[in-house]
């Protein structure tokens, strides 16, 4: 999976990079056929929001989350984004089984 990484208000350093891209392929363990995904940090006073989008077969898939931290920001969004992979990939299997 390919992954674009940028910052708002926030400069991307080795660690980050490594981090994002640790957390985000761990969803290529429920489903092979994620393609790309852009990720984008955000800081705003104190917020640090991480958000993400996803190129899936079949749909596109997008996550944010809000936290003081950036890392448990980042954790929050690609939890969110493993239920959205595990449900979407549920989806296509019981499509391809005959179910409606």
């Amino acid at each position: 999976m390919k992954i674009n990484l940028s910052g708002h208000h926030i400069e991307i350093t080795e660690a980050l990079q490594s981090y994002v891209e640790e957390k985000m392929s761990r969803l290529s363990r429920h489903f092979d056929n994620i393609t790309n995904g852009q990720v984008t940090l955000t800081v705003v006073k104190e917020r640090m929001t991480a958000e993400a989008t996803i190129h899936v077969a079949g749909a596109d898939l997008h996550a944010s989350a809000e936290h003081d931290d950036m890392y448990a920001a980042i954790d929050q969004m690609t939890d969110k984004l493993d239920r959205q992979v595990l449900k979407h990939k549920e989806k296509l299997v019981d499509r391809q089984h005959g179910h409606n």
